[in-house]
């Protein structure tokens, strides 16, 4: 059927009738202009690829009409123009397309038909770690040992982007994912198929959002539901509600934009956006560079809403220019803006259009703070700081607490470094890390670091040898204007040298920290610090030995370095004594934001991005020289510890299975609140006792040869053995951190991987009971893979993080929501009971269903399958189930 908006189709440009868009204003109808504009993106792409099947008439309205529907529950569906990855849920993603070309063929159907119909880029990020640090050839050892460990998964890679059609890849060493598509893949308006659209993407990775700040309306999804994006599929998703942040006032001159975001996650984490927009506006946003909203958008994921909009303006056009983009393009881009109404100018309130609820934050208010020790939305002033630590020590375990014994608070010990004598006490700083998108995309903190540590070295300041610190940019581009601008040699004097392009620490690719540190930590039980400028800083995820990690901005990464620990109160105490004995405040080296300005305006220049972005395909020699099959079905090798057919599809048949009761159900584990999916699923490194360890050694590996879990998520026999093997896990059933649980048929304590096995040979189902915000943090595809192949059928939570329960959906996982009031406690479980779930015949979106214990006990729980589309993912067994039977029959 032809599409029923036809009739607003019309030429951008008289002169290139060829080149259409559909012009949202010749819709005649008040409601538009009073939409906020991320709504309209919505609407704009239902109204263009209306078919009256994937789309309908019925959506576009619902859409148009978001000021009623907002609160209906209703859903919509949404065909972004673009889909991101990055290597680590890239990998697997390459794999499950593999596998389903197998799948499709033993079906009798024809398997190139499996092949992304949306553009996809795949970013080449996470890989690398920090091995090498404080030497000037980090860099190129950091990235050798990168292509000696990660050969096998990048010739897969190759392999894939030369199989499927619409697959880039961005080779390693280019940058990180978020700030490549800030700096280059963006389009903001798409230019395709002979239309003008606004661009759009969902990625496979939760920080995805950081495009927002550009204009892209963009969020992350699991691996799962991309790859369905990929293959054609619309997002099925609830009309959210928008949160209009209203940003007024100017930041006072020693605030950096991580203190902004910070400020800003705490706000929303307390205002509530989890499953809504957030669209920023007011008179505060024309304050703000690109940078500083990427920054802003970036941290979305940690303040919990699905996307934190900026619509575009004159400052987002002029970006495009600054990092080089084509200019009549860019014109063009511009043209279309103005012509469909999204072209917004912050300082004029009429432009204002309708929310949910609006909330404010005067940007005068904003003081420099941290976040931390265990989570990104627990801001701390940096004033307070050291008061608040101090109290953190001897807090009862928790997210603001270590409880350490008071008389064990100014503990020492002390320990030899390269020959000589130093101490480490709780709150010393061991790693230091300017590190992430987050921060690494924005040049006035980038080149605020440059000048504080160019003003310190001056100063004669230094930082102590044993600190592990690093700098991992997210471009080329920034160290092209740290180098031009002459800022770099201070950088690494203090041993902020460039280590590698990649997101490293932030992902907890931290590296090994030096011997008699960890046997220092470890003899005194000591609580050592993180300092890093990333985004995310849960417990176990920055490096084991580090139990509190703060999130910092670039210059506050550096002064805490040179003191060398956390525990210090800047406004009285010195950073350090120079040679000529003169104490240095932070103070007298905090370069101001008119200076930093003017040598951003100096330095960072279009050719720069032109530059470096040109040859960003082809200028990695290692990727170029890497050998790929060229056959379109993939050639498994059973010996691969790295690359394996995952076990998903076999036996898949044509016909439907009919949903059945689940039947005196196991827990595996019980869980409090806020369990990450770096609890459920770790990136890090391997440990040497852990179930995923003791197979990589009976396949002939070394420890030193283990890798990440991150690294070998491509092999589904490592990743569910690293399943719930994160060594902070907190499991009620046992009385210590530790991934273990309690087999209870023998009453022994095992790895939960050993357990889960014992169960699946008994022919038992498995459940796991968790509180609210069960699978927080990272995208993580692998976090509801994993307990799918562990057996667990079900999950009953308080609450949910919005990407995970759609990533248990699309592994046809039931995710289980205690009812309102409702949770372990009131009900009295303890998570020793059997668990019998009835699965009526006729299922609905969030129907109740009932549970049955075997100690006589009934409730009910909400079976979060929030629409009908997720319904039918359940009952084929989960997303790519559905994908193969579509595309085979």
């Amino acid at each position: 059927m032809s599409n029923p908006f036809v009739q607003i189709v019309e030429p951008l440009d008289s002169k290139q009738p060829l080149k259409k868009f559909f012009n949202l204003s010749k819709l005649e109808d008040a409601r538009y202009a009073r939409l906020p504009f991320s709504i309209r993106i919505l609407l704009e792409a239902a109204i263009r690829n209306c078919d009256e099947f994937l789309v309908k008439k019925g959506d576009v309205e619902n859409i148009l009409n978001w000021k009623v529907m907002q609160h209906k529950n209703v859903e919509v569906p949404f065909k972004p123009a673009r889909v991101i990855l990055q290597d680590f849920t890239g990998v697997p993603a390459v794999v499950d397309f593999a596998a389903m070309r197998d799948a499709v063929k033993k079906l009798g159907g024809d398997p190139e038909k499996i092949n992304p119909i949306c553009p996809a880029d795949l970013v080449i990020d996470h890989s690398i770690q920090v091995d090498f640090n404080r030497q000037s050839d980090s860099l190129q050892k950091n990235q050798d040992l990168e292509f000696e460990r990660n050969k096998e998964r990048f010739e897969f890679l190759k392999w894939g982007s030369q199989a499927f059609k619409n697959l880039r890849i961005i080779p390693p060493g280019s940058g990180i994912i978020h700030q490549v598509n800030l700096e280059y893949l963006a389009r903001v308006v798409m230019d395709q198929d002979g239309y003008y659209y606004p661009d759009s993407v969902v990625g496979t990775d939760s920080h995805t959002t950081m495009i927002d700040g550009l204009g892209v309306l963009g969020w992350g999804v699991g691996g799962i539901e991309a790859e369905a994006v990929m293959l054609g599929q619309p997002i099925s998703m609830v009309l959210p509600e928008v949160v209009g942040y209203k940003l007024v006032g100017n930041p006072q001159p020693l605030v950096t934009s991580t203190d902004i975001v910070l400020t800003i996650t705490k706000h929303l984490r307390q205002v509530g956006v989890v499953g809504k927009f957030v669209e920023f506006f007011g008179p505060g946003v024309a304050q703000l560079s690109i940078a500083d909203r990427a920054t802003i958008a970036n941290m979305c994921p940690e303040y919990g809403a699905t996307a934190a909009y900026f619509p575009v303006d004159d400052i987002s056009i002029g970006y495009l220019i600054q990092t080089g983009r084509d200019k009549e393009k860019v014109m063009c881009t511009k043209k279309y803006l103005e012509a469909v109404g999204m072209l917004r100018d912050f300082k004029n309130s009429s432009q204002d259009p309708d929310f949910t609820q609006v909330v404010e934050l005067d940007l005068q208010t904003v003081v420099p703070c941290c976040s931390g020790p265990k989570r990104p939305q627990d801001k701390v002033a940096v004033s307070d700081m050291k008061k608040d630590f101090e109290t953190c020590l001897g807090a009862k375990q928790g997210f603001k607490g270590f409880q350490i014994a008071p008389d064990r608070h100014n503990s020492i010990v002390k320990f030899n470094f390269e020959g000589r004598d130093f101490e480490l006490a709780h709150g010393s700083v061991v790693i230091a890390a300017i590190t992430s998108c987050t921060n690494t995309s924005n040049p006035s903190v980038m080149l605020g670091a440059g000048l504080l540590a160019k003003k310190a070295v001056e100063a004669g300041l230094s930082v102590k040898p044993y600190i592990k610190t690093s700098l991992s940019p997210g471009s080329g581009v920034v160290t092209y204007y740290l180098r031009e601008s002459g800022v770099m040699s201070y950088l690494s004097q203090l041993g902020f040298d460039v280590v590698g392009y990649g997101c490293m620490t932030c992902i907890g690719n931290s590296g090994p920290l030096p011997e008699s540190v960890v046997e220092a930590i470890t003899q005194g039980d000591l609580v050592a610090v993180g300092v890093l400028s990333g985004n995310r800083n849960f417990e176990g995820r920055v490096h084991p030995n580090t139990r509190a990690n703060y999130l910092a901005s670039p210059p506050l990464v550096i002064a805490y370095a040179i003191a060398g620990t956390i525990r210090i109160d800047f406004d009285k105490e010195p950073l350090g004594i120079n040679a000529s004995g003169k104490k240095i405040f932070l103070k007298d080296i905090w370069p101001t934001r008119n200076e930093i300005q003017a040598v951003e305006r100096q330095f960072v220049i279009p050719g720069m991005f032109k530059e470096v972005y040109e040859k960003i395909e082809t200028v990695n020699k290692a990727w170029n020289a890497l050998d790929a099959p060229s056959d379109k079905l993939y050639s498994w090798n059973p010996k691969s510890t790295y690359i394996k057919s995952p076990p998903f599809f076999d036996g898949l048949t044509l016909a439907l299975q009919t949903p059945k009761t689940i039947e005196n159900a196991y827990v595996l584990l019980s869980f409090g609140d806020s369990v990450t999916t770096d609890h459920i699923s770790p990136a890090g490194n391997i440990a040497r006792n852990s179930p995923a360890a003791r197979y990589l050694t009976t396949r002939g590996l070394a420890p030193r040869e283990f890798n990440s879990y991150g690294s070998r998520r491509g092999n589904d026999a490592v990743m569910a053995r690293g399943t719930f093997a994160n060594i902070r896990l907190v499991n009620k059933f046992i009385d210590k951190q530790g991934p273990q649980t309690i087999h209870f048929p023998s009453g022994e304590i095992l790895d939960v991987f050993d357990a889960a096995e014992r169960y699946k040979q008994a022919g038992h189902p498995l459940i796991v009971l968790a509180g609210k915000e069960y699978g927080t943090g990272s995208s993580r595809d692998w976090a509801a893979k994993g307990p799918f192949l562990l057996g667990v059928k079900a999950v009953l939570a308080e609450s949910y993080e919005r990407i995970h329960r759609s990533n248990l959906v699309g592994m046809g996982v039931i995710p289980l929501q205690y009812l309102p009031g409702e949770d372990a406690g009131t009900l009295g479980l303890t998570g020793r009971e059997r668990y019998t779930i009835i699965i009526p015949e006729k299922l609905k979106p969030q129907m109740n269903v009932q549970i049955k214990l075997d100690t006589g006990k009934t409730f009910h729980a909400i079976m979060r399958f929030d629409t009908d589309v997720e319904l039918t993912y359940f009952h084929n067994g989960g997303i790519l189930n559905y994908m193969i039977r579509k595309m085979a029959s």
